[in-house]
């Protein structure tokens, strides 16, 4: 099958099977997004549903974080991964967008990561589920199902290198979709360790069933 056939009937299946795909991060607002995306860094998304209510209650604006202070702040994210390090990005990125845009957030990339605790992946995110923009942000579920399913070639290494090969190939209408698409398929049935081959609807045109006749066995992650 040639690559771009694969894509083509690949995301034809997604589009038939899962034509509503969205983050699951709970958020009402861009400032709300961006500060659950943040604080998601090798974090569940489901634990950060649990705290954000609290978070966004306390801190509904960026005015407020810029305001705020450590011992304020980290009392509503010490349940999550890395609460200082978070702790010291919210802060600054709180007082970042006060003081140099207007306390909106950032419509760009190049913007976005200027902010503290905002890299790539982060940036790509909020430009995509927000303004549905065609960025591609490569988590560690991306990164395997596009290799498992071979939709991006095995030297690629680094989330940047399978971003890009994800980029060429998915027609800009469909990437900020296509982003969601793999996250939870990645989430719920292509899993790292197990991934549940015999529930999956996609062997058929999967490169790693097809090697491995549904064995289970380690592939690359993000480290």
């Amino acid at each position: 099958m040639l690559k771009k056939e694969r894509y083509e009937a690949i995301i034809n299946h997604f589009r038939e099977n899962m034509p509503i795909a969205e983050t699951e991060l709970q958020y009402e607002n861009p400032f709300q997004l961006l500060m659950a995306v943040v604080l998601s860094a090798q974090c569940t998304d489901k634990r950060i549903n649990i705290i954000t209510p609290a978070l966004f209650e306390k801190f509904p604006e960026p005015e407020f974080l810029a305001a705020s202070n450590f011992d304020e702040l980290f009392p509503y994210i010490k349940t999550v991964s890395y609460p200082n390090n978070k702790t010291k990005h919210l802060l600054g990125l709180g007082k970042m967008l006060v003081e140099d845009f207007g306390s909106e957030v950032p419509s760009t990339v190049p913007e976005l990561i200027k902010l503290p605790g905002v890299g790539r992946k982060t940036a790509n995110v909020i430009t995509s589920v927000v303004w549905n923009q065609p960025n591609m942000a490569v988590d560690t579920h991306v990164f395997r199902v596009s290799k498992r399913l071979g939709l991006v070639s095995q030297t690629a290494k680094t989330p940047l290198e399978v971003e890009k090969q994800l980029i060429r190939h998915i027609p800009k209408e469909y990437v900020h979709i296509a982003h969601h698409w793999l996250i939870l398929h990645g989430r719920y049935v292509c899993l790292a360790r197990r991934p549940k081959c015999e529930e999956c609807t996609l062997t058929h045109l999967c490169k790693y069933f097809e090697k491995n006749q549904g064995k289970i066995t380690k592939v690359e992650t993000i480290e």
